[in-house]
């Protein structure tokens, strides 16, 4: 018997009892935030690709020449690219500094820096990049850069890379490189484009 306004003593089988329950009621909470963020993380937190596109190309400069009896070429040309940065994801993009190459035969005559930037969710920026040729490094190349010019059109090719990072919630980072290939048609004396083939892809 307890003294009158005692209160009796849980007995130890309830107290353990109470304990399960508030363990599996937090394992319970634990498993359904698991779920929840395996959800997001498969659909609207998933990696997609940040892509790089030409949105214009234009030349700049003065129709090649050449001399004779002693061969030399004037060649005074820059392709005026502007790009397109897009990031499709729910979740903010920095990108470091990036690189735009102009390239004929296989072989770099050119070569531009790309400012670093951030792009927000599902942003996109553009980017302007401006490609001279360096006359010099075409020396090797002189007998098809001769042919090309005579015949009235120059093929040239840029591969833009723009290395980046995908930040969800500012806890997990994903690491995106968004490059684009284009391959140039330029028409002489015309100074026109006339044709241009583009690819894009980015490598996570």
């Amino acid at each position: 018997m307890t003294e009158h306004g005692d209160h009796p003593l849980p007995k130890p089988r309830s107290r353990r009892r109470c304990c399960l329950i508030v363990g599996g009621s937090i394992l319970i909470l634990l498993f359904i935030i698991f779920i929840v963020i395996l959800i997001l993380a498969l659909t609207v937190f998933k990696a997609k690709d940040p892509r790089v596109q030409v949105l214009s190309a234009s030349i700049e400069g003065v129709s090649p020449r050449i001399s004779f009896p002693v061969i030399t070429i004037e060649l005074n040309v820059t392709l005026n690219l502007t790009l397109r940065l897009h990031n499709p994801n729910h979740a903010s993009f920095k990108h470091g500094p990036g690189k735009s190459s102009l390239l004929y035969q296989a072989k770099q005559v050119g070569e531009a820096e790309l400012n670093s930037g951030f792009i927000p969710s599902t942003g996109t920026v553009t980017i302007p990049c401006r490609l001279t040729i360096e006359a010099d490094k075409l020396a090797s190349n002189l007998k098809s850069l001769i042919s090309d010019i005579l015949s009235g059109h120059l093929v040239m090719e840029t591969r833009t890379t723009i290395p980046g990072r995908v930040n969800f919630l500012g806890i997990f980072k994903k690491h995106a490189v968004a490059t684009s290939a284009c391959k140039f048609t330029i028409a002489f004396p015309a100074m026109k484009i006339q044709d241009q083939e583009c690819k894009s892809k980015t490598k996570l």
